[in-house]
């Protein structure tokens, strides 16, 4: 699982061109939008894609991105759910 969460850091700060950041600045367990790591709606699309490209998951339900998406950790979980 950590190694998961590693290379979602490293994943999302190139998706989302965070060329300030280090994997290192990113709490898994902080918030990605909000107060966290202060993402947008369109940030939400850019991670949508790289849970398609990377992992090949679809997200069925949109109501499902608010949970799926609120942390790193959270989104690991979820593609080692999908993954099994």
């Amino acid at each position: 699982m950590d190694e998961l969460i590693e290379q979602l850091k490293v994943q999302i700060i190139e998706q989302l061109n965070l060329e300030d950041m280090e994997p290192g600045d990113i709490d898994p367990d902080d918030p990605l939008f909000g107060n966290g790591l202060g993402l947008d709606s369109i940030d939400a699309l850019e991670l949508i894609v790289l849970l398609e490209k990377e992992y090949g998951i679809k997200i069925e339900n949109p109501k499902d991105g608010q949970k799926i998406f609120y942390s790193i950790r959270s989104m690991a979980n979820f593609i080692s759910e999908r993954q099994k």
